[in-house]
């Protein structure tokens, strides 16, 4: 049996001051969140299918996702509007490695309205089962990357209200 620690899950919240709606709206249209997280999406987010993020810039919070890089996710869940998520494998920016052999991470987007607009929480999970020769890495980039990344969709949905 695997024990699950601390260091198996990433989660940041950040409040919005906009409506769930809105916030949904730019997690959940693949050319809104690409706007925000810096990538060109390869198509529209349905349940189960596999989306391709191509990096659109060289700023999204992870010194290695140089503009150009592309990987994977596959969406799963689309509850309206409360919980968006997908699985990829984290920290994946070494071309010539093959990730698919890995288990992915699942991360989730969970909305939540309070007086001040939205509680949005991200939380990626899974790390336990990366390899161990890079999850530390991968814990540790993707730590900062949401960091940085919460900071974009809040920026980007106060501005575009």
């Amino acid at each position: 049996m695997t024990q699950i620690t601390m260091t198996d899950t990433i989660e940041k919240s950040t409040i919005i001051d906009a409506s769930v709606e809105r916030v949904w709206q730019a997690l959940t249209d693949h050319a809104r969140f690409g706007d925000w997280f810096g990538a060109k999406m390869s198509g529209p987010f349905e349940p189960g299918k596999e989306v391709t993020f191509t990096m659109s810039s060289n700023d999204s919070g992870c010194e290695n996702s140089e503009k150009g890089l592309s990987f994977a996710a596959t969406i799963r869940d689309m509850e309206k509007p409360n919980r968006f998520s997908y699985t990829w494998h984290p920290y994946a920016v070494d071309p010539d490695h093959d990730y698919s052999r890995e288990e992915p991470t699942l991360v989730e987007f969970r909305l939540e309205e309070v007086a001040e607009g939205t509680k949005l929480t991200v939380v990626e999970s899974g790390f336990e089962r990366i390899p161990e020769d890079r999850r530390d890495l991968a814990l540790r980039k993707n730590t900062g990357g949401w960091e940085f990344q919460m900071e974009r969709i809040k920026a980007y949905v106060e501005q575009n209200s």
